[in-house]
């Protein structure tokens, strides 16, 4: 199903400031492949309201590069994403001007609400995207990026950089075949899953 996308708005001073604690409605639906976990919004997302909504932000190109979807998507057309069978959620749901202002207990409680929202929408893979909080919300401090040895609510967990413009450690060529190693590996395992279910 085509979905007319919002045309694209920038946010002016004002409303970047009023963001401080707003939300941006997950996009959640049954039968995802995958399920993308930011750490939480920051004031330009939340101002505009849709995710990884910053200019700059290089989720959606490594979406792209990484074969998830046909074009590059832009922010405004994020709603498209769930005809992909994909989704999006945070860690912690209110925006700050830095995802350092969060702490590790309100990262901890994210990560409680984040198991039981996984639980009940079961994604074959949940992909944490920002190593730091996956290995508070997990407790498991020497976690990498990639495929992880324990489930998290029930579904697989990936992790993957932060695909923020001021993680200079990942190049988009480099996210992008992040992005494109974890659509391969999730796909087959939705497959397997699915085949699983039909021969009960």
């Amino acid at each position: 199903m085509e979905r007319k996308p919002q045309a694209p708005w920038k946010p002016t001073k004002a409303q970047l400031a009023a963001a401080q604690d707003k939300r941006v409605p997950d996009l959640l639906a049954k039968d995802l492949i995958v399920l993308f976990a930011g750490i939480n919004p920051g004031l330009y997302t939340a101002a505009i309201g849709r995710h990884f909504g910053r200019p700059g932000n290089r989720f959606w190109p490594a979406l792209y590069g990484g074969g998830f979807t046909p074009r590059l998507f832009s922010p405004f057309e994020s709603d498209s994403l769930l005809d992909l069978h994909l989704g999006i959620t945070n860690v912690v749901s209110r925006a700050t001007a830095r995802a350092d202002e969060l702490t590790n207990d309100e990262l901890r409680a994210g990560g409680k609400r984040l198991a039981a929202k996984v639980k009940r929408w079961q994604p074959t893979v949940v992909a944490f995207v920002g190593i730091g909080p996956y290995r508070i919300v997990s407790g498991v401090k020497d976690a990498s990026v990639g495929l992880q040895k324990d489930l998290f609510g029930g579904s697989h967990a990936w992790v993957l950089p932060n695909p923020s413009g001021l993680n200079a450690h990942y190049q988009p060529a480099a996210l992008a075949k992040l992005f494109g190693e974890l659509r391969v590996w999730a796909m087959a395992e939705h497959r397997r899953q699915e085949k699983k279910h039909s021969a009960r």
